[in-house]
This record gives structure tokens, sequence and C-alpha cells, in this order.
């Protein structure tokens, strides 16, 4: 077979990821905090940028300081008088007779027989009224106390030896968010630290008298126990339905302990409300999650019969590019180069911003389209969507609209969503037309939320509830989103007194 050389001209399309789209993909998938802070880091790396609304603030500032001197002298020129401005208004003798008087009387005060009352005053109190608008003490902390901190102060007050005390900052330390003490485990921190396990375990049981009651424990049961010892109710039949019958508890199946136990139900009922009242979780009331706003990136206001959808550019830098370095590249070739790069880099921010804007807003009006019934009626009209359904209507692909949906949030007439908690899987209704899993799950909690405590809704029950409505849906499918709204199945839900 013979060897050839040939030219070859083939045309063919490829995606090629430039800077730019790259630039704007990143964007586009970006929150609004971590918009806000990239957009800040490029400010500081790039000086064409500038914000709009900073400029604005400092020339105003600076009308505000130069203003009066200012409005001075442009009087004086149109009067045509340079060396006085304005004329002073003339004050009539008595006025000042009485000013020349009250500045001599300024003069004549007796400094020292004021200051020494003043030393021998009592001192005032130190009294911040009543005043609405000042914020209470606990709103100045930098940051609420934690659970290490708390038990930390306790132990340095405690009568410990310093040697104990430093073995409990190392049983603190490991204390973890619910106030559970589980690894290390007793035996292997005394090993690490070469020391006994008896000497550690008084520690330990130092501690657990230690606030909030019920810290410290290494299981369920020995917390719930430091509770009952606390509470003063170590008698024998709480002690054993903790050791014994913390199952049978959760599950409240008061006839089988009654029935092993071997005494009254009713004595087993008053025991069971005593033991309900303990917190299984000490360590929680110092947990540290603060709550999290959320500033939504659009708004969908209701004028009427029509819906708008609005931008909100409240708190984003208003970009712009500085007519102090577009002046600079006319100063030498260095320099053009420089300011020509920045300036090309700032157009294709500013671009992209607006370009996220624009396809956010394209998105929300899509949702508001397809969920018209949900902005007028609520969350029970909600219907199923899919992200294709999106993309096909505003002619972009899948990969777009659900970069556009993620951490991005809206504010309607029924509250503030997410832009993907409108996309749901379809159940099918017995009247053919489907509906949107979000609404099967408000329906299941206003079940739960109308039943009678005393005798719960099953699951199946509630399935069979959901057929009268019109909504075919399976067991299984009832129990999963049972679980995914935190509510518990109905022996956990039953109240039995």
């Amino acid at each position: 077979m013979g060897m050839e050389m040939r030219q070859e001209l083939r045309l063919s399309q490829q995606l090629v990821m430039t800077p730019q789209l790259q630039q704007a993909i990143k964007l586009l998938q970006l929150s609004r905090m971590e918009l806000a802070d990239m957009v800040h880091e490029e400010m500081l790396e790039n000086p064409i940028l500038e914000d709009d609304f900073d400029v604005a603030a400092e020339r105003s500032k600076e009308r505000e300081l130069l203003g009066s001197d200012a409005d001075v002298t442009l009087q004086a020129e149109r009067a045509g008088n340079t060396e006085t401005p304005l004329e002073q208004p003339q004050v009539e003798n008595a006025n000042q007779t009485d000013i020349k008087a009250d500045a001599s009387a300024v003069g004549e005060i007796d400094w020292e027989n004021y200051l020494d009352n003043y030393t021998m005053g009592p001192p005032m109190p130190a009294y911040r009224g009543d005043s609405d608008e000042m914020p209470s003490l606990e709103a100045t902390l930098t940051r609420p106390p934690s659970l290490h901190d708390h038990l930390a102060w306790q132990l340095k007050l405690s009568d410990l030896t310093d040697r104990e005390k430093e073995i409990g900052l190392i049983i603190v330390g490991n204390i973890d968010a619910d106030g559970y003490f589980k690894e290390p485990t007793v035996a292997e921190l005394a090993a690490d630290e070469g020391l006994s396990e008896e000497l550690v375990e008084k520690v330990l049981e130092k501690i657990q008298t230690f606030d909030p009651v019920g810290i410290g424990a290494r299981s369920l049961a020995e917390c719930m126990l430091i509770q009952c010892i606390h509470a003063g109710q170590d008698d024998d039949l709480c002690v054993k339905m903790i050791r014994s019958h913390l199952g049978n508890l959760e599950k409240k199946n008061y006839q089988a302990i009654a029935r092993d136990l071997k005494q009254p139900l009713d004595e087993i009922y008053e025991a069971a409300k005593v033991i309900m009242d303990f917190d299984p979780r000490p360590g929680r009331q110092y947990a540290s999650d603060d709550a999290h706003y959320i500033t939504p990136d659009v708004y969908i206001h209701k004028v009427g019969d029509k819906f708008f959808v609005v931008p909100n550019d409240d708190g984003l830098p208003k970009l712009k590019l500085s007519n102090f370095y577009r002046a600079a590249m006319a100063n030498g070739a260095a320099s053009k180069d420089y300011v020509q790069d920045k300036l090309r880099s700032a157009q294709w921010l500013i671009r992209s911003i607006q370009q996220r804007q624009r396809t956010i807003i394209k998105v929300t009006e899509s949702i508001l389209k397809f969920q018209r019934e949900f902005f007028d009626k609520g969350i029970h009209c909600l219907k199923p969507l899919i992200l294709r359904d999106i993309a096909e209507d505003i002619g972009m692909h899948e990969s777009t609209v659900s970069r556009v949906t993620t951490n991005k949030y809206v504010h309607t007439p029924q509250g503030i969503f997410e832009l993907k908690f409108f996309f749901n899987s379809g159940i099918s209704r017995t009247n053919g037309e489907d509906l949107a899993s979000q609404a099967v799950k408000s329906k299941i909690k206003e079940l739960v939320d109308g039943e009678d405590v005393k005798r719960p809704h099953s699951d199946q029950k509630i399935v069979e509830l959901l057929k009268k409505g019109g909504i075919d849906i399976a067991r299984r499918t009832v129990a999963k989103y049972r679980e995914q709204m935190g509510i518990l199945s109905s022996s956990k839900r039953k109240q039995v007194f």
C-alpha cells in the first residue's frame, strides 16, 4: 500500500470555552452573597472598576462640605462684590449689649467652687433609662457563650486540684454539641494521658454536676438518670424505666412496662410524665447556629390582576468604568496596554453581571407563567414542573436553568422560596390532572395537624384520606414524605395522657 501526502479542508463547529464564557458561567451559578464578595475582590484588583454609589456619595459629601462657602461666593459674584460676599445683618444696640453681658457672665463663673461641689456629690448611677432604641446588654456581645466556655468557667470555680482541672479541660474539650462525652472513652483517655481510670472517672462525675443538667453523660440512659437524680425523682420506678425500658418509652408501650415491672398503669403514666420533661440533648441550648437571613434575588409583585418581576439590586455594587483611568490611556504605550487590558476585563464583568440578571428575570417570568395558580391561591395549587419545561420555554439549555435556580431566591406574595422549590415531580390524581409532590406534602401535613392526638392517623389511613380527595398515592410514598417533613410515625405521635 502506497503512502502519499495530501491536503484536505474540513468545516466543523465546536464550542470553545473562552475565559469570558467561563466567567459568565461562573457568575451564573454564584449566590447573591458570593457574587457580592467576588465583585468586591474584582474591584480591589481592577482599578478601572468603580462603585457608582460610592462615587455619588463622595461627591454629595464634598458638596455638603463646600456648599455654604460656594453659595456665599456665588452670591458675592452675582452682587458684584468680591471683598464682602454678603452684608451681615445689622443687630440692634440692645441685642449687642445683651450678648456682651452674657459673654462677660461666662467668664465670671466660680469654677473652683463648682468642681468642689461636683467632687463631693454622690456618684451618678449607671442607669441607661428605658429607651427602646438602646440595644440590650446581650446584643452588644461579640458572640454568645459556647458550651465549652460555660463548662470551663464552672470548672475553674470548682474545688478540684490543678491537675484535676487540667483533666477536666480535656474532658470538656471532647464533649459534643449535644452535651455527651462519647469519644474517647474513660479508659482510652486515661491510657493516653497516663492516668488512672479512677481519677478520670472522678473528674467526669464532677463535671456531670455542672449546668446544664445532664451534661457529660456517655449515653441517653445516663443523661436521663443524671436529670432524674437532680430533680429528686430517683425512686425505683423511674430508675428502672430509664435503665430497662427506654425503647418502650420511645414507642409509648406503657402496657409492656407495667407488665414487666408489675406496677399499676397509672403509676407508669406518672413516672413517664416526669421522664418526658427531661432534655435528651442538654447541650443544644448553647448551640451556636445563628440565623441566616435570606435576601431575595428577585421580587414578584402583584398589582391588581397582574404580576410583575422586578430584580433586587440592593446591596450589590453599581459598577461603572473610571474616567480617570480612561484618560490615562493617552499617557504612554505601557500604561495604554495595561489600561486597555483592565478595561476589557471590567467591561466583560459588567456585561456578565447584566446577562446574569437578565437570565434570572427570564427564568422567573417563565416559572410565573407555569405556576400562575400557585401565586394566586397557594401551595396546594402547585403544579409538576421540570427543568426541561423552562429550558424549552426560554430557549436555553437545562444546565443553564439549573445554574440559575440554584441558591437563588424569589420574594412572592406567598412568601420567600428558592427557585428550585417550583420544580416538583408529578403525583397522579383520579381526575386525570397531576399534582406536585410539594402540594401532596402540604396536604399530608394538614391531615396530621388536624388529627386526634389520642388516635393519630396511620400511613394507610392517610392514603385512604388522600384517595378520597382525588390523590392516588402509595403507602410507602406517604411514609417517605412524612419522614422528609420530620413527622413521626403514628405510634410516636400518639398521646396517651
